[in-house]
C-alpha cells in the first residue's frame, strides 16, 4: 500500500499530493471546485452530521469522537474497500477543512485505513 496523508483542504494542491480526496460531508467554505483540484469527494466517508456537530471540533472531545467514527465507519466496509484499492496504486491525500491540524476526521479515517 502507497502512503496516506492528510491536508487541509486550504492548503495549496501539489503533484506529491496523490489521489485527492476530500471526505466533508459539507463544502469547505472559500474554496472553489477548480482550486480544489480533487479527483473525488466522497461525503459517505465524512462523520455524519450528528457526530460532527456534537464533536463541533473540540479537543477534548476528540477521543470520544474518534470512537464514535469509527463506529459510524464499521457501516461504510465498501467505501473504506474502494479507497484502499486506490491506495495500491497511489498515495492518497485525505483533505478535509477543519483547522486543528491534530484532532480531525481525517487523521481517524487515515488510521482506519491503514488498519484494513
Amino acid at each position: 500500500m502507497k502512503r496516506i496523508i492528510t491536508k487541509r483542504i486550504y492548503d495549496d494542491p501539489t503533484d506529491q499530493d496523490g489521489y485527492r480526496l476530500l471526505i466533508d460531508r459539507v463544502w469547505p467554505r472559500g474554496v472553489s471546485k477548480k482550486d480544489a483540484e480533487l479527483d473525488e469527494w466522497n461525503k459517505e466517508l465524512a462523520p455524519s452530521t450528528d457526530l460532527r456537530k456534537w464533536f463541533d471540533h473540540k479537543p477534548e472531545r476528540f477521543e470520544e469522537f474518534t470512537k464514535r467514527y469509527k463506529k459510524e465507519l464499521k457501516n461504510k466496509e465498501s467505501e473504506l474497500k474502494q479507497v484502499k484499492q486506490i491506495a495500491q496504486q497511489q498515495q492518497i491525500c485525505l483533505l478535509y477543512g477543519a483547522k486543528d491540524e491534530k484532532h480531525n476526521q481525517a487523521i481517524v479515517l487515515k488510521t482506519v485505513l491503514e488498519n484494513l
